[in-house]
């Protein structure tokens, strides 16, 4: 399969993701205002990594959330997404919003002065 396909699957499944959990109704994953940043599909189309980030609540909540809705969630896949195979879905956590914040807070506690002129007398010409 090509790689343009896996990733016209991969943004497709994003999308639908994001719809799909809006209607999941386990208090861990609706609470946790979720986005779902990437899908990762295998080129056999049979796995596929999810990566998303949340607001709000704990980790291992979520996690077992998501974890608990995968048969819900995956079945809504298969009747939405026109696949022969519906991947089976692993949960993992985005880090990389998170790390951009650090990163940014740094710059933005940087203390950047101009560097000072010496006094030196001017030239007479």
């Amino acid at each position: 399969m090509g790689r343009y396909r896996r990733d016209r699957i991969n943004e497709e499944m994003r999308k639908e993701l994001m719809n799909i959990l809006r209607g999941v109704k386990d208090p861990r994953v609706q609470d946790a205002f979720l986005s779902v940043t990437a899908a990762q599909v295998t080129p056999d189309l049979k796995y596929a990594k999810i990566y998303y980030s949340f607001l709000s609540g704990d980790e291992k909540e979520v996690l077992q959330g998501l974890k608990a809705a995968s048969g819900y969630i995956r079945r809504e896949l298969a009747r939405t997404l026109n696949l022969r195979i519906t991947p089976e879905l692993s949960f993992h956590r985005d880090t990389s919003i998170a790390y951009g914040a650090h990163i940014a807070s740094i710059l933005n506690n940087l203390d950047i002065s101009e560097p000072e002129e010496e006094d030196t007398p001017a030239e007479k010409p």
